[in-house]
């Protein structure tokens, strides 16, 4: 049941068909699977994110014999997926905890520890709340959003008192790594959409009819790799 949960998350496309027709086919599995050993699915399996799409309430959905009730955001492997399927309850979510975080920091800072340790602390715990998920919603956030994790580091950088990654940097070097991961795993679905050229040198440019679609993480890697390769 998990790499059957992988695939349907690395497949995602962030359409809301998708991400419905993802979650129900994973309620499917999960109600098949806790049946015979008679489990109980918790109540995440209730609920999947309303959509504002339909002008008529849609035909009620049922997940085994329980009923799915539409809700206005959820909880998914760390990432608050809202209805609109925007990211700005997600980002809230990082933000507060990051800033609780950067509490400790300045702790360690009256401390009078070495930059490097402050550095390691600030990777280690903050940096990494700052990167969760960031592939899948930096493309997609806005100027506000980034803007509130971007002053996060711009605090830590006055704490520590050194330069620190930006978040576009952050988000341009772990959208690299793991795309050349996909590229280099044939056994990856998503691998055919990183499709070379005649030429060699670079990638063919996915095609997107809408904003979302070119915001989400396979188009965004497709051009970051074809700007890496652009010589300077």
């Amino acid at each position: 049941m998990m790499a059957d949960c992988d695939w349907c998350w690395h497949t995602l496309q962030f359409s809301t068909d998708s991400v419905l027709s993802c979650l129900l086919s994973v309620g499917q599995r999960a109600s098949s699977c806790c049946r015979p050993s008679a489990g109980v699915l918790h109540e995440f399996r209730g609920s999947v994110p309303g959509t504002k799409r339909y002008r008529a309430p849609p035909a009620p959905i049922t997940v085994g014999d329980s009923p799915v009730n539409a809700v206005e955001s959820f909880r998914f492997l760390g990432s608050i997926i809202s209805q609109d399927l925007k990211w700005e309850l997600n980002i809230s979510s990082i933000t507060k905890k990051a800033q609780q975080r950067m509490y400790f920091l300045r702790q360690l800072k009256k401390f009078n520890l070495p930059k490097t340790m402050l550095v390691h602390f600030y990777t280690a715990i903050i940096e990494s709340i700052l990167c969760s998920s960031i592939t899948v919603w930096y493309a997609a956030a806005t100027a506000k959003d980034k803007g509130r994790l971007q002053r996060i580091i711009r605090s830590a950088v006055r704490v520590i008192g050194c330069n620190l990654p930006s978040l576009q940097d952050l988000f341009t070097l772990r959208t690299l790594k793991r795309a050349r991961r996909i590229v280099a795993d044939p056994s990856h679905p998503g691998q055919k959409l990183f499709v070379p050229l005649l030429s060699g040198r670079r990638l063919r440019s996915i095609r997107t009819k809408t904003s979302r679609h070119m915001n989400s993480f396979f188009p965004s890697a497709v051009g970051l790799i074809n700007r890496a390769r652009v010589p300077h």
